[in-house]
């Protein structure tokens, strides 16, 4: 089975490629895939640009052209949890839209019969089963919206979702998994805490960010192909 690695951003993808094996690369939709192996595992990696649409795009043709049987959004993410320090890594077992009216996406086409789209049990599994002594991971819910979230907003947010981290990609990334049953998992690692004078360390803690989170799934990937249908 080939697994499909999507990243928002060049620095969340960066990681990733020396971790590959027989590199080859395809462009398609102003996007370059690079297919290969890690750790054994078949996989496509892409970063798509930030945003909703650009994830779906990319998460559609990894579904399409590349066969993927499974999807893993990997990178980083802003913290909502007081409980979540910079650097720790946070894996989805549900993402909704923090952006989106929740009548329409549960009373008009597709009729989704909740804003939530859960992970894949059997990824959540493989996650867990290779957390390290110390290591600091949490499961739970991911939010994702184009607008970076100020102090009122996110007030708002915490209460009506309740999430461990915010996101531009995630929510759309699953969604477009969950409308062609694909299995999905997102693997974030924090760049900014959740208290109001963290804002300017997103460009600082990136790249350390993006290398725990590629680290991490690089660990979980052999069991995914085992073990996802």
């Amino acid at each position: 089975m080939n697994i499909g690695i999507l990243c928002a951003s060049d620095a969340e993808l960066k990681p990733f490629l020396p971790m590959m094996e027989g590199t080859e690369t395809v462009q398609k939709a102003m996007l370059t895939f690079y297919t290969g192996k890690i750790s054994g595992q078949d996989v496509t990696a892409l970063y798509s640009g930030a945003c909703k649409v650009n994830a779906a795009l990319a998460a559609q043709i990894l579904i399409d052209s590349f066969r993927c049987g499974a999807v893993i959004n990997a990178g980083t993410a802003g913290a909502m949890d007081d409980r979540l320090k910079v650097f720790d890594t946070v894996v989805s077992t549900e993402a909704a839209y923090h952006d989106v009216g929740r009548d329409i996406l549960t009373e008009f086409h597709p009729w989704l019969p909740s804003i939530w789209f859960a992970a894949s049990k059997d990824m959540l599994q493989a996650s867990k089963d290779v957390v390290g002594a110390g290591e600091r991971v949490f499961w739970g819910r991911m939010v994702t919206g184009e607008a970076f979230i100020n102090d009122e907003k996110r007030s708002v947010v915490k209460a009506r979702f309740a999430p461990l981290s915010v996101d531009m990609e995630t929510g759309a990334v699953a969604h477009v998994c969950y409308v062609n049953r694909i299995p999905f998992i997102a693997v974030r690692t924090i760049t900014d805490s959740a208290d109001r004078d963290s804002h300017g360390d997103f460009e600082r803690n990136c790249a350390r960010a993006s290398q725990i989170s590629a680290d991490f799934v690089r660990r979980f990937l052999p069991a995914i192909g085992k073990t996802v249908i």
